[in-house]
């Protein structure tokens, strides 16, 4: 017995176009989807101790230092609740010292020595900036440890605080609190919105001027992503809007620890609803994030890539202003070049929210030469890129024109379709067999126009590839929606005709002129 594609199948129109509506065949990111590596700094450090004396440069002499502070702790806190203003100083010093330690600071013993409300009283004596400034690197400090010790500070009362110190008059005990705050929000949502209640955007942003330093610039742009970043998400329009003219300077930066902070931040917000992306893309950021996906650091270009990914999340005019700004070919760079697995996958992820768009957007990708890259990942690349470049051909191929389906596979990609039929993924295999329905059915509407011999010649084309055999075997697959979808594709595009077998034995010519001349 044989199957043949067959001549009764109800003729299709000669331009055909899956009815499905673009904004379903666009993903936001998968929650089970592996992540771009989490880079040091802001992803991993969401909190940041600030240290003094690394372990590489301690000498023999500090490490003997540091031990005797640990044993003479008890007298460091007698010292922090004496009365005498240069007392109070050097022991909050020592104690900021000790919490400074690169390895194990003694984060737990010092809170259980009851001294940390002391400490916040330290942080309102504005006669005294520097043990202003000892008190809050010491509770930065302490807050940078478990959330057990963040809420230590938390309880101290010392977040209004600090609110309060990010207008000091004196700049180190501005930058200080700044990380401070930072630490706290970085800790969980809770903490953030904690922090964000005490009206802590505005004085933040303040510290971005002309006049400040790196460092600040540095601190207040992380803490600014630890603002923003957590889920649920804090209120665009009350807090994190206010941050957009800000980070639109931000990104002009050259200083890449601002860059890699600030394109977190934006990754942060335009992980939202259709109303932020507009107001990320409103703020005029698409071309820079576009530019830093050159950059040489992946630190600032994995976040510039997540921002873009999240942006051609959003509707089709959205999707096609980053278009416009000419992002395909910078997508394309990331997934051909030596760039990292993950780097690649995110950016196979963000062609395929392009390609679920309206079929001009897939002529914009085709034009780019997309089309070709994704069958060669199809192809070549590691199975987690694959899956990826699978959803790029097959969103394409559900709002793509009859031309255009009819280019994509003219570039060879039913066979490394078929290929993917018996991946260990149900999802990628029902991505797979809708791509398989949707250019089949283009085959069809070829076949009614009467230029191939009332052969639909897609059809053969998976069969030549090993499809049938293999979306035969899927009816027996564990997945009932990949069985259906199996046995409906076989019902409509197959059908057994023995006798009309055995009365025509000529093979077909499956490439007759003009078919794949798509321009």
């Amino acid at each position: 017995m044989s199957l043949r594609p067959g001549a009764k199948t109800e003729a299709r129109r000669s331009r055909y176009k899956v009815a499905v509506d673009a904004e379903e065949g666009r993903r936001r990111r998968e929650d089970h989807m592996v992540e771009i590596r989490k880079n040091k700094r802001e992803e991993n450090l969401q909190k940041r101790r600030r240290e003094g004396i690394s372990a590489a440069a301690q000498t023999e002499q500090d490490l003997t230092y540091e031990k005797r502070l640990i044993e003479n702790l008890q007298g460091i806190v007698a010292g922090i609740w004496s009365e005498d203003c240069n007392v109070q100083l050097e022991t909050t010093t020592l104690l900021r010292k000790l919490l400074s330690r690169e390895h194990y600071p003694p984060i737990n013993d010092v809170i259980q020595s009851g001294v940390v409300p002391r400490v916040v009283t330290f942080l309102s004596r504005a006669e005294f900036p520097k043990l202003q400034f000892e008190a809050a690197w010491t509770l930065t400090n302490i807050a940078s440890g478990t959330s057990e010790n963040t809420n230590v500070i938390i309880e101290s009362g010392a977040i209004p605080i600090f609110v309060h110190l990010l207008s000091s008059p004196n700049e180190d005990v501005r930058e200080q609190a700044v990380w401070a705050l930072g630490n706290v929000a970085g800790d969980s949502p809770k903490c953030r919105d904690f922090v964000l209640s005490f009206g802590a955007m505005l004085p933040l942003l303040s510290q971005f001027n002309k006049h400040a330093k790196l460092s600040m610039l540095r601190n207040a742009t992380w803490t600014l992503s630890n603002f923003c970043r957590g889920k649920p998400q804090p209120s665009f329009e009350q807090q994190t809007s206010q941050a957009l003219p800000v980070l639109k300077s931000l990104v002009q930066s050259t200083d890449e620890e601002v860059l890699t902070d600030s394109c977190w931040t934006l990754a942060h917000l335009s992980d939202n609803t259709n109303e932020t992306i507009q107001a990320v893309i409103d703020a005029g950021v698409v071309p820079r994030i576009i530019q830093l996906l050159a950059h040489t650091s992946p630190a600032v270009l994995i976040p510039a890539l997540r921002t873009i990914g999240n942006l051609v999340t959003g509707d089709e005019v959205q999707t096609q202003t980053v278009v416009d700004h000419q992002v395909l070919p910078s997508l394309l760079v990331l997934v051909t070049n030596t760039y990292a697995k993950s780097i690649k996958k995110e950016a196979c992820w963000t062609i395929s929210n392009i390609t679920a768009g309206s079929s001009n957007q897939i002529q914009a990708a085709i034009k780019a030469g997309v089309i070709q890259v994704l069958v060669w990942v199809l192809q070549n690349a590691e199975f987690e890129v694959k899956r990826e470049a699978a959803w790029g051909i097959s969103n394409a191929t559900s709002g793509g024109t009859h031309d255009q389906i009819e280019f994509m596979v003219s570039q060879g990609c039913i066979r490394p379709i078929c290929d993917l039929l018996t991946c260990p993924d149900p999802r990628i295999i029902m991505v797979c067999l809708e791509a398989l329905e949707n250019i089949l059915k283009v085959g069809e509407a070829v076949k009614s126009s009467g230029l191939t011999r009332d052969e639909n010649l897609f059809g053969i084309l998976v069969e030549d590839a090993g499809g049938l055999e293999k979306i035969e075997n899927l009816q027996s697959h564990d997945n009932d929606d990949i069985y259906q979808k199996a046995m409906k594709i076989l019902e409509e595009f197959w059908t057994e005709d023995d006798d009309e077998e055995e009365g025509n034995n000529e093979i077909p010519d499956i490439t007759p002129p003009d078919l794949f001349n798509f321009i």
